[in-house]
């Protein structure tokens, strides 16, 4: 009743929001999503840009945004969405790991979830740390029930569907995790393993073809750098906007399985999926993983991790030194 009464209110107070003009319109004409999402998202890791706004006040749905870009929620949300900050939330702030069992459990209370809530997580760049989030929640078994937003904010922003700017009121649960799996993560010992041929596993490396090849040590711009250029040997790039359409949806299975196969991924070996911090490689395992369902896992260590690492082998296509700027 609280998320009615405060979508009604904020629809009706389109006008005075920020993105006014997108809230007074209606919803433009959209095409038809994919057939398996349209016929029952509980039976798909996706949820359609229709399905959730015809599901925004469903008792059993949490819509959590998790986005790159600081502000981008207060700046207007899906209604009833709640804010979570990857760098905060779903971390341990001081050591780089992922959110501890204490921590993981007050968040997912306070967000109203339970292990019979279907949460659906999006946020910008093309659901980035929205997959992340999702790789986070999976680890504590929060698996099946925790859905991407298919295109993500890019879609709904497009389609002007409706935007809202106040934080939603949820009661909050008595949700008690499953032990962090490890199954699911991919540790430094792991990559070095397969870099030397001692497990027969694929590394996936889904960076830019000149991160991969060594010609750049990493976008311009960025904060986590490495030491040397290149990739862990026998790994193979398919970077991770291939998966994606223009509209920022999800390819289809058909596909996926045609990208991936061409790299010699198909299914048939366990797969790890990297790239800079492990953040992109979660995208890329949401789609391996939980479209496709082949074994992967995601080395969250990535190349931060791997390129700075002293006496380790490292293919470097492009030579690149690091010199120190």
């Amino acid at each position: 009743m609280l998320r009615q009464s405060a979508r009604l209110l904020a629809l009706a107070a389109g006008t005075l929001l920020p993105l006014s003009q997108a809230l007074a319109q209606e919803p433009a004409a959209r095409p038809a999503g994919p057939a398996a999402i349209k016929a029952d998202p509980q039976d798909s890791p996706l949820v359609s840009t229709e399905w959730l706004e015809k599901n925004l006040d469903a008792k059993k749905v949490r819509i959590v945004e998790v986005s790159v870009e600081p502000g981008v929620f207060e700046r207007g949300h899906i209604p009833g969405a709640q804010n979570v900050v990857w760098h905060t939330d779903l971390v341990e702030t001081v050591s780089r790991d992922i959110a501890g069992p204490e921590k993981f459990t007050a968040l997912v209370r306070r967000l109203g979830i339970d292990r019979d809530t279907t949460v659906v997580l999006y946020g910008d760049n093309n659901n980035w740390f929205a997959a992340w989030g999702a790789w986070v929640f999976a680890q504590y078994g929060l698996v099946d029930n925790v859905k991407l937003l298919d295109g993500g904010r890019k879609k709904w922003e497009a389609e002007k569907r409706p935007l809202d700017t106040r934080s939603a009121d949820v009661a909050a649960s008595g949700f008690t995790p499953a032990s962090a799996s490890p199954a699911l993560r991919a540790r430094f010992s792991d990559v070095l393993a397969v870099a030397k041929k001692e497990r027969d596993e694929q590394i996936l490396d889904i960076r830019s073809p000149d991160e991969f090849s060594g010609k750049i040590i990493a976008p311009a711009g960025v904060q986590e750098l490495a030491i040397r250029a290149g990739h862990i040997p026998g790994s193979v790039n398919v970077p991770w906007g291939k998966a994606v359409n223009a509209d920022g949806t999800i390819k289809s299975p058909a596909e996926l399985k045609a990208l991936y196969a061409a790299a010699g991924i198909d299914g048939t070996k366990p797969i790890i999926t990297s790239c800079r911090i492990g953040e992109r490689s979660s995208h890329s395992w949401f789609v391996l993983s939980r479209i496709l369902g082949y074994q992967a896992r995601n080395y969250d260590g990535s190349w931060t991790e791997y390129g700075n690492a002293v006496g380790v082998p490292v293919v470097n296509l492009a030579g690149t030194v690091w010199g120190g700027k």
